[in-house]
């Protein structure tokens, strides 16, 4: 009895291998493609400026009074503008 190949088991199990040894490479693959991707994704976002705190606004609003101050000061503003400005500040 003349055999030509490995037979049917042999090549099914050699199947089975070079299937098993894709699959694992596809799998890897997809993984890189994928960590690659969120890579890009991360990177194509834009930051966030960082909220600033409630003692920067008071300081703000401080230096708002200031240059209120000033320009009635100037004689640019009245008392009466002077104090409607400074209410609608301090309301805020």
């Amino acid at each position: 009895m003349n055999r030509r190949g490995p037979g049917l088991i042999g090549a099914a199990a050699r199947t089975a291998v070079v299937a098993g040894t894709a699959s694992a490479v596809s799998g890897r693959v997809q993984q890189r493609q994928q960590a690659r991707f969120a890579e890009q994704e991360a990177a194509q976002q834009p930051v966030q400026p960082a909220p600033q705190p409630a003692a920067s606004q008071g300081d703000d609003i401080i230096g708002q009074l200031e240059r209120l101050a000033a320009l009635k000061e100037q004689g640019v503003l009245t008392e009466a503008e002077f104090e409607a400005q400074k209410a609608r500040l301090l309301a805020e």
